[in-house]
């Protein structure tokens, strides 16, 4: 094979992988699904999970409707809740129920 001869393949395989990958690029693409509102994010309840999957944090809603922020214990046993439409607005109770701190 002479150099003009390698020349001339080293150009044309050059062009042919340009125009192949725009291709493929053309034919193959992914296609963007918007499955939300690209202002905002619609959920009833977004948890924060462990590495084991167990909920350590959760933002939701309960079966009243009324919206609460929980926080738990890397063991599980203590709880800390937000909720302003509970009376207690913030509490921290152990895995019995038991409320070790609270604030109106």
């Amino acid at each position: 094979m002479t150099h003009k001869q390698m020349l001339v393949l080293c150009v044309v395989t050059f062009i042919g992988g340009v125009i192949g990958g725009g291709l493929s690029y053309q034919l193959f693409s992914p296609i963007s699904i918007h499955a939300q509102n690209p202002n905002g994010v619609h959920a009833e309840e977004f948890l924060l999970l462990d590495p084991k999957g167990r909920a350590r944090a959760g933002l939701g809603l309960d079966m009243n409707g009324e919206v609460g922020f929980v926080l738990r214990s890397k063991d599980g046993n203590r709880t800390l809740t937000l909720s302003p439409d509970d009376p207690l607005v913030i509490k921290l109770a152990e895995r019995g129920g038991r409320i070790l701190w609270s604030a109106p």
